[in-house]
């Protein structure tokens, strides 16, 4: 599933409860909620979804690697690596 038929799915939802949304209110709405968890994780902040997970931003340290075609060690720079660690409810759901 996309971005795209995610909002259909939320589109559908509420039309089904007979709540009046446009496809393109529910394109907006899901644009808010990743936009929104993308903000908190630029800050640095935990996004905690109770029975769903968490998302976090992991520290990546900066290190020596290896080029595989060349065999040149290059230097690889710090960065932050966005991380999600799924909620039991999530696990089991799945299973």
């Amino acid at each position: 599933m996309n971005k795209v038929q995610l909002a259909e799915k939320v589109y559908e939802m509420h039309s089904q409860k007979g709540v009046d949304v446009s496809k393109k209110h529910a394109e907006e709405v899901v644009d808010f909620v990743f936009d929104t968890i993308t903000a908190s994780l630029k800050k640095g902040e935990e996004v905690s979804i109770a029975g769903f997970g968490v998302f976090a931003i992991r520290r990546s340290a900066a290190r020596t690697a290896r080029n595989p075609r060349t065999g040149e060690m290059v230097q690889v720079a710090a960065s932050n690596k966005p991380k999600f660690r799924a909620s039991k409810a999530l696990k089991e759901a799945v299973k």
